[in-house]
């Protein structure tokens, strides 16, 4: 599907910077301030022999973001990151804009991670880009954002038909595009272009796990088991808002697919 690449050899940008290149990449999407599934999915890609990260957003939003962002912080060079609509959104409310595309209680949550960073993690999240273009092993040039390249908070999942799903995708060219957002893995192929969901590490939906996926030489979708349990205890430690609810909800018994996909699709209608 591309030349194979190297790592450490140059490939050129539509903008002529250097791209960077990678053997295996994990993506890591939706870690959402869920600290010990981090580290559980950083561990199994590391013994799967990654030698590149990137993170696809929606990073600290959530009950642990400075442990997150340290946990981050640890990966120095190894890691890209891409910007999601949570990360945009803690850093207007960082900087005190109003916060009003969000129910009540999603915008108390992120008031309160906000409140959690310091100047410099502050800049960090304001300064990720919307996508990034990657050059992997076998796969050839690989586009990863979050939700979709022109947009950090549009929302599709594999049920979500052609004719709608084509124009989110129209002014990219890469063969492979990595998105995220929905919380759910998925693979679907549209006009050529392979679409690829890597799902959640911090905030699934569907059985519980942290959910990634590796990419190099193929296409790998994974879920990594670690101790729910304990997990939950550490998240309700903490003094976000909600967050027994979230250690309830999304690390012991997140909801099922059926039910998402369902209200994704309702939500879909509506518009």
């Amino acid at each position: 599907m591309g030349q194979s690449h190297e790592r450490g050899e140059p490939s050129q940008a539509p903008n002529g910077q250097a791209r960077p290149i990678a053997r295996r990449v994990a993506a890591l999407y939706d870690i959402h301030g869920n600290a010990p599934a981090l580290e559980a999915a950083i561990a199994a890609a590391e013994a799967a022999g990654v030698d590149c990260f990137v993170i696809g957003g929606d990073i600290a939003l959530g009950p642990m973001p400075r442990q997150v962002l340290a946990c981050l912080s640890r990966l120095g060079s190894r890691a890209h990151y891409v910007r999601g609509n949570c990360d945009r959104l803690m850093v207007d409310a960082f900087d005190g804009r109003p916060i009003t595309s969000v129910p009540a209680h999603v915008r108390d949550a992120i008031v309160w991670a906000a409140a959690q960073l310091d100047r410099q993690q502050r800049d960090f999240l304001a300064a990720l880009p919307l996508t990034i273009t990657i050059d992997v092993d076998t796969l050839g040039a690989v586009l990863f954002c979050h939700a979709t390249p022109r947009d950090d908070d549009e929302t599709f999942t594999v049920r979500t038909p052609d004719d709608r799903l084509r124009p989110m995708l129209s002014a990219s060219t890469p063969p492979i595009i990595v998105c995220g957002h929905t919380h759910m893995q998925f693979h679907r192929r549209l006009d050529g272009t392979q679409i690829v969901n890597a799902g959640s590490v911090g905030m699934p939906f569907g059985t519980s796990g942290a959910y990634w996926l590796r990419l190099g030489p193929g296409l790998e979708l994974h879920r990594t088991d670690y101790d729910l349990e304990r997990a939950a205890v550490l998240i309700e430690r903490t003094t976000g808002p909600q967050a027994p609810e979230f250690a309830t909800r999304y690390v012991l018994h997140p909801p099922s697919e059926a039910e998402m996909l369902a209200a994704f699709e309702a939500a879909e209608h509506a518009r």
